[in-house]
C-alpha cells in the first residue's frame, strides 16, 4: 500500500491521481450509519412533498411505507415532470442531517490531503434525487465551475457521494479525465428538459475518452470543479439519490452570492469551526 501522504487521509499515490487526473474514486468511504443522518433528512423532504401533492389532490396515498429507494419515484410516477420541478432538480435545504455528512471527518481528510486543513464548506451543496422518467434526471456535460465564473475559488474540490448504489443503468457519474486543465469553456443553458442546467456542445467535449464511474452507496467521487462530467437518465425504477457537497481553502472567495456556506475545519483555529447551530442561523463561523 502507497505511503500516506503528511496531512488527511489519502496516500501519495491517490493524491497524485487526483492532480494529474481531475478526480479520485473513494470506494466505500462512508458506511450506512455515517450515511443515516442525510437519508432522514431527504425522508422528512419526501413527507413534506407528499402532504403536499395528497392536500392539493394529485395523489390518493402518500406512500409512507414504502423503501427510501422508492417512494419519491413512486409518489411522481403518475405525474408529470412540471410536477416535480416545482421542488426544484436539486434540493439545498438545512436540515441537520445535510450539516452532518458535511462535517463527516472522513470526507474532510480526504479533502485535506489535497488543499491543506483550512477546509470551507462551500454554499453549493446539493441533494439530488434523480427519479425515473423524469427530465431532471439527465445532466448535461458541464464544468461546475460555469456556476461561478467570476469567483476566484481555485480549486472547488466536489465531492460527490450516492445513497444508493450508482449504476449505469439509474444514471452513475460519466467523467473526462485531465479535463480540469481547461479554462472554462463557453457554455449555453439547456433548454430541452426546463431545468435550466448549464451545457456543453458536442463539438466542445474535445477526444479525451469517457470514463463510466458506477460506484457503491457510501462511496465518494472527488473532482476539479472545472473537470468535465455528466450524468445520464435514470432508467431503474428507483431514486438515484445522491449529494455533491463542495469544499475550498479558506482564503479562496466564500461565494456568498450562493448562500452562507460554513468553516468546516481549520488546524489554526478549530475553535472558530462553524456548529450546527452556526450553520441553521447561516453563520459562516463560531462566534
Amino acid at each position: 500500500m502507497s505511503a500516506k501522504i503528511n496531512s488527511g487521509s489519502l496516500t501519495k499515490d491517490q493524491a497524485q491521481f487526483y492532480e494529474e487526473q481531475g478526480y479520485l474514486v473513494i470506494p466505500d468511504l462512508l458506511s450506512d450509519e455515517e450515511l443515516a443522518p442525510a437519508r432522514e433528512a431527504m425522508t422528512r423532504k419526501v413527507s413534506m412533498i407528499a402532504d403536499e401533492l395528497f392536500q392539493d389532490g394529485l395523489i390518493p396515498n402518500k406512500l409512507e411505507e414504502r423503501p427510501f429507494q422508492y417512494r419519491l419515484a413512486e409518489l411522481f410516477q403518475d405525474l408529470s415532470a412540471e410536477n416535480f420541478l416545482k421542488y426544484g432538480r436539486s434540493w439545498r435545504d438545512r436540515i441537520p442531517g445535510y450539516f452532518t455528512l458535511m462535517s463527516n471527518p472522513k470526507i474532510l481528510d480526504a479533502v485535506e490531503s489535497l488543499i491543506g486543513g483550512e477546509l470551507f464548506s462551500n454554499p453549493v451543496y446539493n441533494v439530488r434525487p434523480k427519479v425515473p422518467k423524469v427530465a431532471a434526471g439527465a445532466v448535461p456535460w458541464h464544468q461546475d465551475k460555469s456556476y461561478w465564473p467570476d469567483a476566484n475559488s481555485n480549486p472547488v474540490i466536489t465531492v460527490w457521494i450516492p445513497l444508493v448504489d450508482a449504476t449505469e443503468v439509474n444514471g452513475c457519474l460519466h467523467i473526462k479525465p485531465k479535463t480540469h486543465r481547461k479554462r472554462v469553456l463557453k457554455w449555453h443553458k439547456e433548454t430541452h428538459t426546463g431545468t435550466g442546467y448549464t451545457a456543453l456542445k458536442e463539438s466542445q467535449l474535445g477526444k479525451t475518452e469517457t470514463v463510466v464511474l458506477p460506484v457503491t452507496a457510501g462511496s465518494a467521487i472527488l473532482f476539479n470543479d472545472r473537470c468535465l462530467h455528466m450524468s445520464t437518465p435514470n432508467l431503474s425504477n428507483e431514486v438515484r439519490w445522491s449529494v455533491d457537497l463542495r469544499y475550498q481553502p479558506t482564503d479562496q472567495d466564500p461565494m456568498t452570492s450562493h448562500g452562507a456556506g460554513f468553516l468546516a475545519r481549520s488546524r489554526k483555529n478549530p475553535a472558530k469551526v462553524a456548529t450546527l447551530e452556526d450553520w441553521l442561523a447561516g453563520r459562516a463561523e463560531h462566534m
